[in-house]
């Protein structure tokens, strides 16, 4: 098993030191999906929403989401972002809409989180602006599906492989 390095000597919490990292490319890819029904899957597809175009909205919220990560996830370390993308892959047969987030930086630090970050605040964001239309959206299967750079190597999810 993995030792944890989030704990100081006192066993209490503490950010990593990454100060003596090499500084690297690093890449980061996750993704989520949104469940939705038939007409809330055709509203956001012709962007027709209440509140507005809402794959635009969300995409600039995921966008935001990865700058801030390191303020809302307490352990994280801000990094120097070198892009951020989200894109979307709508399936109609099953009223749903994918979420891919892919993050760069070059630093000392990985950007997972940031990912991560982005698609759930991507997928919160078409929540919020769908919750008019639907009450029981559902939000899952998040997770990270590569990362590239640093230390630990490269890794790419069983499915994805």
């Amino acid at each position: 098993m993995a030792e944890l390095t989030h704990f100081n000597n006192e066993g209490h919490a503490k950010m990593v030191d990454v100060s003596d990292k090499e500084s690297t490319i690093r890449e980061a890819v996750a993704c989520g999906t949104v469940y939705v029904n038939a007409e809330t899957f055709n509203a956001i597809i012709k962007g027709e929403g209440k509140k507005g175009d809402v794959l635009a909205v969300a995409q600039v919220a995921g966008i935001m989401a990865a700058k801030k990560t390191s303020d809302v996830i307490p352990m994280c370390h801000p990094v120097n972002i070198t892009e951020v993308d989200i894109s979307f892959l709508p399936n109609k047969e099953s009223n749903t809409i994918k979420i891919t987030a892919t993050v760069r930086s070059k630093g000392e630090t990985g950007v997972e989180m940031e990912a991560l970050t982005a698609v759930s605040v991507t997928a919160l964001t078409i929540y919020d602006m769908c919750k008019s239309i639907q009450k029981d959206i559902k939000i899952g299967d998040i997770y990270l599906i590569k990362k590239t750079g640093g230390k630990s190597g490269d890794y790419t999810h069983e499915k994805h492989k």
